[in-house]
């Protein structure tokens, strides 16, 4: 995947629907994907923070890849998080998702041995060079405790594959900047931290979003208002959106956050989540029906998961 062709604008990261024993849901996962694509989705993540990545099996990585594929078609682009803690294993884990049809790897570097400025070099080409897909490098320090240096991203926008970079080490706006003055114009700049700066991220080189998959639809009108230039009404529109944001952050229980207002929208069956995430406790929950009442969400019509298919039949389900 040439530079170009790397995704951008908005790319919701999808949350992984279960039943509530704790089994894939894969009809929740269709009418997920259907929401992202109705919501005007510019692409789709699997396997990022998200997405309870760190609790699925290499074969339910593949049954996901093979299911959003098949419902979202070979034209909408497909980004597979990589988030294996050494060079075999992230290898392993890029070819499996470039097997199934992801056209982007989005790859943490190694955490739980720290590497030094060179191994984080060497380990992104070995990344690029395993399969055809293109390599996003994730900057995420807050989960990773490894620094990626704006002049170590210079160097690896130089690497053939590597194509992008998706900036979550904050202040993001400032490490954006950074990254963008380093490595110029051939490496494409994204923001995640679920869009939390998203209006000062596009001021400072971002060419995308990867937020949680909950409010797509909320926040495809205010990339449009940025892009035509109507920056106040984007301003505003995405103000409204904070408080939801943040409880989307909370450490713990995002997933359970995400998860919760899907399925209050109709979108996926059961909020349930694996270990380690949380449950919402009581507080967070208040505080999710005071941030949704004032939003006053609609439902997801046009991807309501039936009332007659709460009950998911073992065919749908893995696990």
């Amino acid at each position: 995947m040439s530079p170009s062709h790397t995704p951008t604008g908005l790319v919701p990261i999808l949350a992984t629907p279960f039943d509530d024993r704790g089994a894939l849901d894969l009809f929740s996962l269709r009418s997920l994907v259907e929401f992202q694509l109705a919501a005007g989705a510019d692409g789709l993540a699997v396997f990022g923070m998200a997405s309870e990545g760190f609790a699925l099996t290499a074969e339910e990585r593949r049954v996901i890849l093979r299911e959003v594929r098949t419902v979202a078609g070979p034209g909408v682009p497909l980004i597979a998080g990589v988030n294996g803690t050494g060079t075999a294993v992230a290898v392993e884990q890029a070819r499996l998702a470039a097997d199934e049809g992801a056209d982007q790897l989005m790859v943490l570097p190694p955490f739980l041995a720290k590497p030094n400025r060179q191994q984080v070099i060497d380990f992104y080409g070995a990344l690029a060079a395993a399969t055809e897909a293109s390599v996003m490098v994730q900057d995420a320090p807050g989960v990773t405790g490894v620094t990626i240096d704006a002049a170590s991203i210079g160097v690896l926008a130089g690497v053939p594959g590597i194509t992008s970079v998706k900036v979550e080490a904050p202040p993001t706006p400032v490490k954006m900047a950074a990254v963008t003055a380093a490595a110029g114009p051939g490496l494409a700049v994204l923001g995640g931290l679920n869009a939390a700066a998203l209006c000062e991220e596009y001021d400072n080189g971002s060419v995308g979003t990867m937020p949680a998959c909950e409010f797509t639809d909320l926040l495809r009108p205010v990339l449009d208002d940025l892009a035509a230039g109507r920056r106040a009404t984007a301003r505003a529109s995405f103000t409204r959106l904070l408080p939801l944001i943040h409880l989307g952050m909370r450490p713990g229980q995002a997933w359970a956050v995400h998860k919760e207002v899907l399925r209050r929208r109709g979108v996926i069956a059961s909020a349930a989540v694996r270990l380690p995430a949380q449950e919402l406790d009581p507080l967070t929950s208040r505080a999710l029906d005071e941030v949704l009442a004032d939003l006053e969400l609609a439902p997801a019509e046009a991807a309501a998961v039936p009332a007659g298919r709460r009950g998911v039949s073992d065919r749908e389900t893995v696990g």
